[in-house]
């Protein structure tokens, strides 16, 4: 009797022991019990990018239906039928995130490469647009297959110091990017006023209309991706006027796309080009978008489909982007390249150079370029404020409600925004300010990309929807190329700033030290790390 009490004894504690296992695994693998629609006490108190009410439903069917279709596709080894209403439904959250390309900074990017480089580095353009595409595809994988976003699952993988570096430093690119949007905004609220409202007037307005803006959530989802598809056709429409007005080459804008070329005097705008295209907030920005439709992550019919559609999304959305900028780039390009201004030009003054180059007409191509900057402008700082709402939250896991946590990013970026605007309101001001700002978000880079690639590489966190061996060395590959170039721009910066021997130490320190949390990231995030540990036991046993 006393051994069969000791072996069900054993055999009680080894099930209770594969319990708590398995609970692990699903804590660290699958979206938290508080994302389904029953979620209890304990789980309401996880912060959440949407609440169940807020998503979109997507189903057109029962969910018999879609068990049914499941179990017989898992049996065939199918993909689900394609469907155009369901790529309606799905369709939203990749043109929101496409504004990140669309925002000021890399509008300014592409006047400066037309400019100084003319229409040779279109190609360029076009490949760091397929870059981007594929990191925005690896966010959107990863909030669609664990229902949770990039900022939430950080929170999880790291220990706290690096959690909370890396929280500091997403909100430091987020704050660097929003200042050059609400800079963006009033620039153009100061074509279109013809000077009567100065440049702090701008941020003053273009702050309030922000939460304007974010208030139409309150309506459903879907009506603030209606307003973004305005205002993106808003900045498709006032370029491509544009572009058609300048009349630019054909056989010139197709050898641009086509031909590689790339000489020493163009490198600066080259690694401009590539370096404007990842924007950090806007990878955590997209993992947590994806939630917003109803899908399921524990069923992996569904989360086939979703991926599917938001892949076709995306794509689209980036292609569209790809093509404003390709616009911009090209006016600039016929306008001002091999010019004396093609030195001086900056988001500040182009619509008046773009005015004396090409005069006006039925409307004025100053107006026009206004138009288009404030869609920019207005898109890109809404973005920036949902973006830094999702990072907050999910890093620090602050469950407030959405229109307190839009006014504590909000405030992060005005205040040092106004400031700006009242002592920098002149063209060389803001250029030398727009440097240093591109200089701050190319450091964060590797703090948003070395996560991503992490997290979507562990099939503890992603399941079967881990990507492949070649997939992980293609990433890897990107994120070495894009952390390269603007490694290289960071230091072509400082090489020309550095003064003192002072100055020169302290940035040598600087530097050690994001080399050395950079080096962290990457071997907590690859095998290698495992194989030092697995060495360093093995040497001291």
């Amino acid at each position: 009797m006393a051994a069969h009490a000791g072996a069900g004894t054993a055999a009680h504690a080894e099930v209770a022991r594969a319990d708590d296992e398995a609970r692990a695994l699903l804590h660290a693998s699958a979206p938290v019990a508080g994302h389904d629609d029953g979620g209890g006490e304990e789980e309401d108190l996880e912060e959440r990018a949407f609440e169940a009410s807020e998503k979109v439903i997507v189903s057109l069917s029962s969910d018999d239906a879609d068990a049914d279709l499941e179990a017989q596709l898992a049996s065939s080894s199918g993909s689900p039928p394609f469907s155009w209403r369901k790529l309606w439904l799905y369709t939203g959250p990749g043109f929101l995130m496409s504004i990140a390309f669309l925002d000021p900074g890399n509008l300014e990017g592409d006047l400066q490469a037309g400019a100084a480089a003319g229409d040779t580095l279109l190609w360029l353009l076009m490949w760091a647009t397929a870059m981007g595409l594929l990191v925005q595809l690896l966010a959107a994988r990863l909030g669609v297959a664990t229902g949770r976003h990039l900022a939430e699952l950080c929170r999880d993988e790291y220990p706290d110091w690096a959690r909370r570096a890396l929280w500091l430093m997403a909100e430091v690119a987020m704050v660097g990017a929003d200042i050059q949007e609400v800079i963006g905004s009033a620039i153009a609220i100061k074509i279109l006023s013809r000077g009567y409202l100065p440049l702090w007037a701008g941020v003053v307005i273009t702050a309030l209309d922000c939460f304007i803006f974010l208030s139409l959530e309150n309506y459903g989802v879907r009506k603030l991706e209606g307003l973004f598809a305005v205002l993106i056709a808003t900045m498709a429409v006032s370029f491509a006027w544009m572009f058609t007005d300048t009349k630019p080459n054909g056989k010139d804008l197709l050898v641009g796309i086509l031909v590689p070329k790339l000489s020493s005097k163009t490198i600066r705008q080259a690694v401009g080009v590539v370096g404007c295209v990842i924007m950090p907030h806007n990878v955590f920005l997209h993992s947590a978008l994806v939630q917003s439709r109803k899908i399921d992550p524990k069923k992996e019919y569904q989360v086939r489909e979703a991926l599917r559609y938001y892949s076709i999304e995306s794509t689209v959305a980036l292609a569209i982007s790809f093509m404003i900028n390709l616009f911009v780039t090209t006016v600039f390009a016929k306008g001002f390249y091999g010019t004396k201004e093609a030195g001086s030009i900056g988001l500040e003054n182009a619509g008046q150079y773009l005015q004396e180059k090409f005069g006006g007409g039925f409307l004025p191509i100053l107006y026009i370029w206004g138009i288009g900057l404030l869609a920019a402008g207005q898109s890109s700082t809404i973005t920036g404020t949902y973006a830094g709402q999702f990072i907050m939250g999910g890093f620090l896991n602050l469950k407030l409600k959405k229109w307190l946590r839009a006014l504590i990013t909000r405030s992060f970026a005005i205040v040092p925004t106004i400031v700006v605007a009242l002592f920098f309101d002149s063209s060389d001001a803001l250029d030398v300010l727009n440097e240093w700002l591109n200089v701050l978000q190319s450091i964060q880079i590797p703090f948003a990309l070395i996560p991503l690639i992490t997290l979507v590489s562990k099939e503890q966190v992603m399941g079967v929807f881990k990507i492949g061996q070649k997939m992980q060395a293609v990433t890897w590959t990107v994120a070495a190329l894009l952390i390269t170039i603007n490694g290289y721009l960071l230091l072509d910066f400082f090489s020309s700033e550095i003064r003192g021997p002072l100055y020169g130490s302290v940035l040598c320190a600087a530097v050690l030290a994001y080399a050395a949390f950079v080096l962290y990231l990457i071997l907590r995030g690859t095998e290698i790390s495992n194989q030092i540990i697995v060495a360093i036991r093995k040497r001291l046993s």
